[in-house]
C-alpha cells in the first residue's frame, strides 16, 4: 500500500514538473520571438571636427551648407559642412542633389538613400544592397531622414495632416446696461507636401470667425452685433513658388447692413518670401461677388448687387521668439461693372503661448464696404482677445 501511494505521488509530482517545464518553455519561446521582432538599437552617430573634437548623438538633417546634429551633451548643433572632418550615421537618409527637381512628378527611387558617412568632403550613401553613391558635399542640397522623404511623396487621406487652431472668447456685463459679447474662430491649413526641400503639391485653407454681441437697457431697443465670416481656399502649385488658387468667401454683418456677401473666384498666387520662420504670399484673382443688403426702406432691386471684380491681397506669417506667432492679411476687391462698389478686409493677430497647446490670441479684424445701406457705417472693426487651442 505504501509503495503504491508513493508511486502515485511521484507520478503526480512528475506530471506537475512536466506542465511547469512546458509553461516555462512556452514563455522562453515567446520572449525569444518578441526579442526577434524588436529592432536592434542603433549605434550613436559620431561627428568629428577638423580640430579633432567629436560630437556623439544622431544626425538630424542638412540643408545647403549647414548640417544639424543632435548631440547628447550639447543638444541641437548647427555647423557648416566645411568644418566637418568626418561623419558616420547609423540611421537611413535620402540625399537630394543639386540640379534635381523634387516635385510631384519626381521618382523618389532615383534619389540616393541609405546610411550616410562623410570623408574628404564627400558623402557616401550606402543603400545596404548594391554599390554606394558618392556625392561631393557641394552638390548635396539636402540630407533628410528616409522616412520623412518617402512620406512626402504619399497622398494623405482627407482627414490627415491638418494644422491650425480653435479660439473662443466671452465678455459679460450685468449693470444698468446688460452686455454680452461672444467670439469664436477656427483656422485650419493643410500643405501637401510641407517640406522645404520639395515643391508642395497643394495647400488648403479654411477659416471661420464668429462674433455675436448684444447690448440692452430698460426702455431702449436692443442693439445687436452679428458678424460671421467664412472662407475657403485651395492652392495648386505649378512650381515651388507659383500656384493657382480657387476660393470662396462668405460674409454676414448686421453692423453694416450686409445680409450676405458671397465671393467666388480663382487666379494666381506667388510665394514672395519663404524662410524658416516666415512666409509672405501675394495673390490676384477674378471673382464674382453677390451682395444682399438688408432692405432698410430701399427697393429689393437696390438691396442686391451682382459684381464682377478683381481681388488682390497678401498674407504674412512669422514665428517669433518664445513660440509667439504673428499673422496678418489684407485683401482689396474693386468691381469692374460698378466701380464705387468696392470692398476690403484686413486682419492681424498675435498668438502668445501660455501652456502646451493653449495660447492667448490678441488682434483685430477690419471689414470695409464702400456702399452700405443708408444708416450704416462703411467700416466695421472688431478687437478680439481669445483663448486658443492649437490643433495638430
Amino acid at each position: 500500500m505504501k509503495i503504491t501511494t508513493t508511486l502515485q505521488n511521484f507520478g503526480q509530482v512528475r506530471h506537475r514538473f512536466a506542465r511547469t517545464g512546458l509553461l516555462l518553455g512556452s514563455l522562453v519561446s515567446l520572449a525569444s520571438a518578441l526579442s526577434a521582432q524588436t529592432p536592434a538599437k542603433l549605434e550613436p552617430d559620431v561627428l568629428e571636427f577638423g580640430d579633432g573634437e567629436r560630437l556623439v548623438g544622431h544626425l538630424v538633417s542638412a540643408t545647403g551648407g549647414t548640417v544639424t546634429f543632435h548631440s547628447y551633451a550639447a543638444g541641437d548643433v548647427k555647423v557648416d559642412w566645411a568644418k566637418v572632418k568626418s561623419l558616420k550615421s547609423a540611421g537611413k537618409f535620402a540625399v537630394a542633389e543639386k540640379g534635381v527637381v523634387l516635385d510631384k512628378h519626381a521618382d523618389p527611387g532615383q534619389t540616393p538613400q541609405g546610411t550616410v558617412s562623410l570623408a574628404d568632403q564627400k558623402l557616401t550613401v550606402n543603400p545596404g544592397t548594391g554599390a554606394p553613391t558618392v556625392i561631393p558635399v557641394a552638390d548635396a542640397t539636402d540630407v533628410v531622414p528616409q522616412a520623412s522623404f518617402l512620406n512626402a511623396f504619399k497622398t494623405p487621406k482627407l482627414y490627415q495632416d491638418w494644422h491650425g487652431s480653435a479660439s473662443f472668447g466671452v465678455d459679460l456685463i450685468e449693470a444698468t446696461q446688460k452686455s454680452r459679447n461672444i467670439t469664436a474662430g477656427v483656422s485650419l491649413q493643410r500643405v501637401v507636401s510641407d517640406e522645404s526641400w520639395i515643391s508642395p503639391r497643394y495647400k488648403t485653407l479654411f477659416n471661420l470667425n464668429f462674433a455675436d454681441g448684444q447690448l440692452s437697457q430698460n426702455g431702449s431697443p436692443t442693439i445687436r452685433t452679428d458678424i460671421v465670416h467664412a472662407s475657403f481656399e485651395h492652392d495648386i502649385f505649378l512650381s515651388k513658388k507659383l500656384f493657382v488658387d480657387v476660393s470662396a468667401d462668405f460674409l454676414h454683418s448686421v453692423s453694416q447692413g450686409m445680409k450676405l456677401q458671397q465671393t467666388y473666384g480663382g487666379g494666381l498666387g506667388y510665394v514672395l518670401l519663404k524662410g524658416e520662420n516666415q512666409e509672405l504670399d501675394v495673390k490676384a484673382s477674378i471673382v464674382y461677388v453677390r451682395q444682399q443688403f438688408e432692405p432698410n426702406g430701399t427697393s429689393p432691386l437696390l438691396a442686391t448687387k451682382s459684381l464682377v471684380a478683381a481681388a488682390v491681397g497678401e498674407t504674412y506669417t512669422r514665428n517669433l521668439k518664445g513660440g509667439i506667432a504673428f499673422h496678418e492679411g489684407l485683401s482689396f476687391i474693386p468691381a469692374f461693372n460698378e466701380t464705387s462698389a468696392y470692398t476690403a478686409n484686413a486682419y492681424a493677430n498675435l498668438a502668445i503661448p501660455v501652456k502646451k497647446r493653449i495660447s492667448i490670441t490678441i488682434g483685430g479684424i477690419e471689414s470695409y464696404i464702400n456702399e452700405p445701406p443708408l444708416g450704416f457705417k462703411k467700416n466695421s472693426f472688431e478687437f478680439v482677445t481669445q483663448l486658443t487651442y492649437k490643433v495638430n
